[in-house]
């Protein structure tokens, strides 16, 4: 059988024989099992119901009055608990074999023979990226985007994040919401192809947005098409999980009944594109995300409380900072360009230059520009680029 090592060295610990096989004794061969050698313990794990486990050894913790046991499970319970890489059985953590639960005989041929995201195989995007001009860079622009944007050579922006007015009705600054459905996706989508152009080769596009459930009109799925006929590749879907239950649980004829139910939602999507490919390169030396950051919001569920400060930035549909921090360090390196078309007040472009990136924020209103600018300037930048070189 394979098993995944963990050596603890520590002096006298022979000494412990007979206390650690009552500790670990009762744990089958298939799970784990353990050896000491002199001035070291070493355990052998293959898999582990770490709930169990973990009350096991922290109840002989504190039965025991002997500082050296106490400190030796205390350390086996951390380098287990740390071991990042695991898969899932049932209710224990597999520590070998796991990554071929799951292999799939020849997977190359068979990947190739269907067509990795066919849809997109045959766009026509110039794998040459462009610097973006110095006059856009750290600037918060008033302007229509589609307009703006057209100024913007082609392949110059490294990721746009950006949440669309939803057209539900909200009182936006300048700009009427709620408007036939066909002049809106009209005006969306003359924004997102430009969106598209001035995206680098390699480049990410995510938008964030909420279906208009009462209305049945999917717009995620509406915008994910958009750009899937436009030839950009799917990478994927993330959940922002807002754990809002301030929206009605059921409409009127439809109590107990199945004649029309009203199906309740308390997220909204994070739809996520690339262009050309799905690899982004970049310096590795300019990667901020933590390793524990990453294991953490590759899960593409995130559970972030919504906004609280929208009253004071009188705008009606802000997504709080966190959201936009994980997009930014997930997608993008220190340096790289962050567009938000749809800007309000500011919320990407503030925390795209604390963590130091370039930034630029488009928005019709110049009212939500100036808020944006005051943000941005009263923002200090974290993470300069280069501070690990």
């Amino acid at each position: 059988m394979e098993y995944k090592t963990i050596k603890i060295k520590r002096e006298g610990v022979s000494s412990l024989n007979n206390f650690l096989r009552e500790v670990f004794g009762s744990f089958p061969k298939s799970d784990m099992y353990f050896e000491v050698e002199q001035n070291a313990l070493l355990l052998y794990l293959r898999q582990l119901n770490m709930v169990d486990f973990r009350k096991r050894v922290q109840a002989f913790i504190a039965g025991t009055d002997y500082q050296l046991a106490r400190e030796i499970l205390q350390e086996v319970l951390h380098k287990i608990e740390s071991i990042g890489s695991y898969g899932l059985k049932g209710r224990k953590r597999l520590f070998v074999g796991y990554n071929r639960e799951r292999k799939v005989r020849d997977r190359q041929r068979k990947e190739i023979e269907r067509g990795d995201y066919f849809y997109a195989s045959d766009n026509d995007f110039s794998p040459l990226n462009n610097e973006l001009p110095m006059e856009f860079a750290n600037r918060i622009i008033v302007g229509d985007s589609e307009e703006v944007l057209k100024k913007f050579p082609d392949n110059c922006v490294d990721l746009i994040f950006t949440s669309p007015p939803y057209n539900f009705g909200l009182d936006y600054e300048s700009h009427k919401d709620g408007i036939e459905w066909e002049k809106y996706f009209d005006k969306l989508f003359a924004i997102l192809k430009e969106c598209i152009r001035v995206l680098k080769y390699g480049g990410r596009i995510v938008i964030n947005v909420q279906p208009l459930f009462s209305d049945y009109i999917p717009i995620h799925h509406i915008i994910s098409n958009f750009f899937m006929q436009n030839k950009l590749i799917w990478k994927g879907e993330i959940i922002w999980e807002k754990h809002n239950y301030n929206c009605k649980y059921t409409a009127w004829g439809s109590w107990k009944s199945p004649s029309n139910p009203y199906l309740k939602y308390t997220w909204e999507f994070l739809e996520v594109f690339c262009k050309g490919s799905l690899k982004h390169e970049g310096d590795p030396r300019n990667a901020d995300i933590s390793g524990e950051e990453f294991k953490k919001w590759v899960y593409a569920k995130w559970e972030i409380p919504p906004e609280r400060d929208m009253e004071k930035y009188g705008h009606p549909a802000m997504f709080p900072k966190e959201l936009a921090e994980r997009v930014i360090k997930l997608f993008s390196y220190k340096g790289d360009v962050v567009l938000d078309p749809f800007n309000g007040v500011g919320t990407t472009t503030a925390v795209a230059k604390r963590l130091g990136r370039i930034y630029i924020g488009i928005d019709i209103s110049e009212e939500y520009c100036r808020k944006a600018e005051e943000r941005v300037r009263m923002t200090p930048q974290e993470n300069p680029l280069f501070e690990n070189v």
